[in-house]
């Protein structure tokens, strides 16, 4: 990840939400910036649906603040949150997370070691190990009710098109978030 912000990356809302922002939620941790147009990728919009989608575009800056904040205000009996990161982010998702012990009922992982994959071509081994490497943080948002696990890895399948991590819209990702929602 480069230290310089990518300026047609970061132009653009830091959040596009759709869907009823009082039910269910999905909030996206989106480090390359989709929605820039201040709508969500067309694969996610079938989910709004369902769920109110927060996508909060990393390279905007204020993002994160924003996902702290939807995370952090959520109380008992609140509807349930869901956080969706890919390899760069998956860090500050479980920090975020973490900081907000119960909040989230899933932390859905893209990628997670995305650089590892590249590195030995297996992306189930590297994000595996990745888990393994995280379990201290992993077993403690568990134990606070969280659901931990890695949903969608990239491939050698030309379909993917792109190194990983696999994009947040890439169409893969958005069938295995509905599958680990049970909104199939």
């Amino acid at each position: 990840m480069s230290a310089e912000p990518d300026p047609v990356r970061s132009e653009g809302p830091s959040v596009v939400t759709a869907g009823d922002p009082s039910g269910p939620k999905v909030i996206v941790l989106d480090p390359a910036g989709a929605a820039k147009h201040d709508e969500l990728p067309a694969t996610w919009r079938p989910l709004t649906e369902k769920r109110a989608v927060f996508w909060c575009r990393v390279p905007a800056g204020g993002a994160l603040t924003e996902a702290d904040d939807l995370v952090g205000d959520a109380g008992p009996g609140d509807p349930e949150i869901a956080v969706v990161a890919s390899g760069p982010f998956v860090a500050e998702a479980l920090q975020l997370v973490e900081r907000h012990p119960g909040a989230a009922k899933h932390l859905l992982l893209v990628d997670p070691a995305s650089d590892a994959f590249l590195a030995s071509g297996d992306a189930s081994a590297a994000n595996d190990a990745w888990l393994a490497e995280h379990d201290d943080v992993v077993a403690k948002l568990r134990e606070a009710g969280t659901e931990v696990r890695v949903v969608a890895s990239s491939s050698e399948n030309p379909d993917d098109r792109v190194p990983p991590p696999l994009p947040l819209g890439h169409p893969d990702v958005v069938t295995a978030v509905r599958s680990a929602l049970g909104l199939d």
